[in-house]
């Protein structure tokens, strides 16, 4: 059996972020090789996520961010099981990294994101790392992108909420400007759409037969209750989709004339919003 020194113990601990007693027992484990240890204590953090499979990992951090060329968004939502995981500086900065890479690369789904190398190290090996440092379930539980002439990321104060939304034109006046106010507007009124014919139809129906209803209980003649829903699902539409909002710096202008205050041809091409 390998003699193994205090100082191998601290060395591996300082790289993996794991335990002393935990290291320790991977350094015996390898017989004193501090590779084959720490893939063992991978090893350990997917027998780590196995367990815990059945764990409810609510909290989570998320980070949204922009390629160079600003033509690529991605937003990332890692979860874990506790607050203070979520909170914790190192746990942000492996999500930051997460997502710096999404936009380098312009990765295009979840499980291409997994596969993506940082430092020669995948995502889901980090992710493993994560789970033997912390003894939390951690997952990639969302992941987002989108290809636009100009993209924008946004994310709330306490990595619990982002959103990403692009433009169809990059040559407008004031473009930043414009953008960081939609991403805004976004965050705080949470449309379900980008337009009515967003909406999914069950959502729809659903409306209507509220509509119906409401208007039932207030007395209105069956003939009516059709129109009175519809009127209502009007009002829905204005709402809960992006572009009929009231342009929360300005309730005069629904967010379509906002930007085409700008430019008679400026539109959202898509957004995402994602929260805890």
């Amino acid at each position: 059996m390998a003699n193994i020194t205090a100082a191998e113990v601290n060395a591996l601990r300082q790289i993996t972020g794991a335990g002393m007693m935990d290291c320790k027992k991977a350094l015996m484990e390898a017989e004193g090789d501090s590779e084959k240890a720490i893939e063992i204590l991978r090893k350990k953090g997917q027998k780590v996520a196995d367990n815990r499979a059945d764990r409810d990992a609510a909290e989570g951090v998320i980070i949204a961010k922009v390629s160079d060329d600003k033509q690529f968004a991605a937003v990332v939502r890692m979860s874990c099981e506790t607050d203070f995981v979520a909170k914790n500086e190192n746990f942000i900065n492996f999500v930051s990294s997460v997502a710096s890479k999404a936009v380098e690369d312009k990765i295009l789904d979840a499980e291409a994101l997994k596969n993506a190398e940082i430092n020669g190290l995948s995502v889901q090996n980090m992710i493993l790392e994560q789970l033997a440092k912390i003894g939390e379930k951690i997952e990639l539980a969302d992941y987002k992108i989108i290809s636009a002439a100009r993209t924008f990321a946004y994310v709330h104060p306490g990595n619990r909420l982002a959103t990403i939304m692009g433009l169809n034109m990059a040559d407008v006046a004031d473009i930043d400007t414009l953008g960081k106010e939609v991403n805004m507007q976004i965050a705080a009124m949470a449309p379900i759409a980008l337009d009515k014919s967003g909406v999914d139809e069950s959502i729809i129906q659903k409306e209507i037969e509220i509509g119906k209803e409401q208007a039932r209980q207030e007395g209105k003649p069956e003939e009516m209750l059709e129109k009175i829903a519809l009127g209502k699902l009007n009002k829905f539409y204005k709402e809960r989709t992006l572009l009929a909002q009231d342009f929360v710096r300005d309730n005069k202008l629904s967010v379509d004339q906002y930007l085409r205050s700008a430019n008679k041809n400026l539109t959202v091409t898509s957004f995402y919003r994602l929260s805890l």
